[in-house]
C-alpha cells in the first residue's frame, strides 16, 4: 500500500469514528460533569453522568451546537414526575441545566413554607436528618411525589441567601412546559426563578453517575490525582428509579 492511500485510509477511518461518536452523542448518551452544588444531596460536583437523549424523543438540541436539522420534537415521549432532566435554559436556549422535574403540564403548583403542593395536594415530606452542606446547616427532606417516587432534598435552617425560596404563589403550568426544582432547594435556579422549561429545550433524562471525583482533591482530567480523588461509593450510581423503569417497558 502506498503511503497516500494509507494517508487516505486513516482519513476515512477518523471520519467514521467521528461520526459514530456524532451518532452515539446525539441519539443514544451523552457525557455530562456536575459543575454546581444545586442539585444536592443527589448530584454531587465532580459528578460524571450518562443522559439518555432518546428518553423525550429528539430536537435540535439532541445535535452538539443545537444545530437546527430536526424542526419541533420527533418522537416525543412526556417525561415523569421525578425524573433528573436535562434542559437547555430558556433564558438564552443555550446552557444546560440539570432539575428534578416536579409539575407536567396542566399542574398547578403551589409552596408554602417549603410544601410543595401539587394540584392542591400537598406532597408528603419529612425531616430524616441534620447534615452540613460545605459550612451551612441543612435539613435532609425526604419528598414523596403523587407517583410514589420519593428522593431527598437539603433545606437550609437559616435563610442566607436574601430570596424567598421557600414560598410561590400557584401557577398553572402551560401546555407543553414543565416545572423543575434543584434538590439543594435554597441554592438552585430552577423554574421558580427561571419560569417553565419548554417541551422543546428538553436535551434528556439523566440515567447513570458512572464515575464521580472529589474536585477538591482532584479531577477527571488530572490522571493522577484518580485515586485519592475517586469518590468509591459513587461508581454506577442509578438515577432511574424502578417505578419509572417499569412504565417505560
Amino acid at each position: 500500500m502506498t503511503e497516500k492511500n494509507k494517508t487516505k485510509k486513516n482519513i476515512i477511518q477518523i471520519f467514521y469514528a467521528i461520526l459514530a461518536a456524532l451518532i452515539i452523542r446525539s441519539f443514544l448518551f451523552e457525557p455530562f460533569s456536575i459543575p454546581s452544588g444545586s442539585m444536592y444531596p443527589n448530584l454531587k460536583v465532580g459528578d460524571y453522568l450518562f443522559v439518555s437523549k432518546y428518553s423525550y424523543g429528539f430536537s435540535r438540541h439532541s445535535f452538539p451546537f443545537s444545530i437546527p436539522l430536526i424542526p419541533g420534537r420527533i418522537f416525543y415521549q412526556e417525561p415523569k414526575r421525578g425524573e433528573i432532566v436535562v434542559f437547555k435554559t430558556p433564558e438564552d436556549n443555550r446552557t444546560d441545566y440539570i432539575k428534578r422535574l416536579i409539575g407536567l403540564p396542566g399542574d398547578t403548583i403551589k409552596i408554602e413554607a417549603n410544601q410543595i403542593f401539587i394540584n392542591n395536594k400537598k406532597i408528603l415530606s419529612e425531616t430524616i436528618d441534620n447534615e452540613k452542606y460545605k459550612y451551612i446547616e441543612v435539613d435532609r427532606v425526604r419528598e414523596v411525589l403523587p407517583n410514589q417516587f420519593y428522593y431527598d432534598v437539603y433545606e437550609f435552617k437559616k435563610n442566607i441567601v436574601n430570596l424567598d425560596t421557600d414560598n410561590l404563589s400557584e401557577i398553572k403550568v402551560p401546555e407543553d412546559s414543565f416545572f423543575v426544582l434543584g434538590d439543594n432547594r435554597d441554592n438552585s435556579q430552577d423554574s421558580r426563578f427561571i419560569g417553565f422549561i419548554p417541551k422543546k429545550n428538553l436535551v434528556g433524562r439523566a440515567e447513570l453517575v458512572f464515575i464521580s471525583f472529589d474536585t477538591e482533591i482532584g479531577s477527571f482530567f488530572k490522571f493522577w490525582t484518580w485515586f485519592p480523588a475517586l469518590r468509591k461509593d459513587r461508581f454506577l450510581v442509578d438515577l432511574v428509579p424502578e417505578s419509572i423503569k417499569k412504565t417505560d417497558e
